[in-house]
């Protein structure tokens, strides 16, 4: 019950009820990706994607994003890209959380320009 109050009134939760109703009336499905995203498009030529999971624009394969701002491109066309074994999986973006880069030089010389308190 809670889940379909938070995709009602939130947009961070996905689809808002607007957006359902947008998708019901005029929205027709073009595809869907491998990370579960599904890609919409409208009568009138407008495209969206309701992301699987947590909203994240960094998400989106480059063959959707081509697509989502209408660029023509090559890549677009082709089925199916060659990988390469060095090449790593998409990663969201890690600014903020404990995963994100904080290079060794930088952590040894940082120096507290602070006191802490003392409970």
């Amino acid at each position: 019950m809670l889940t379909i109050f938070k995709q009602i009134f939130t947009w961070w939760n996905q689809q808002t009820l607007g957006t359902r109703l947008q998708i019901f009336f005029s929205g027709k499905l073009v595809g869907k990706d491998e990370n579960g995203n599904k890609y919409y498009e409208s009568k009138s030529g407008r495209r969206w994607v309701i992301y699987n999971g947590e909203v994240e624009a960094s998400k989106i394969p480059h063959e959707w994003y081509s697509w989502m701002h209408y660029i023509k491109n090559k890549i677009e066309n082709e089925h199916e890209l060659n990988k390469y074994d060095w090449q790593k999986n998409h990663l969201p973006n890690q600014t903020g959380s404990d995963n994100s880069y904080h290079p060794k030089k930088y952590i040894k010389n940082v120096k507290k320009k602070y006191k802490s308190w003392k409970s």
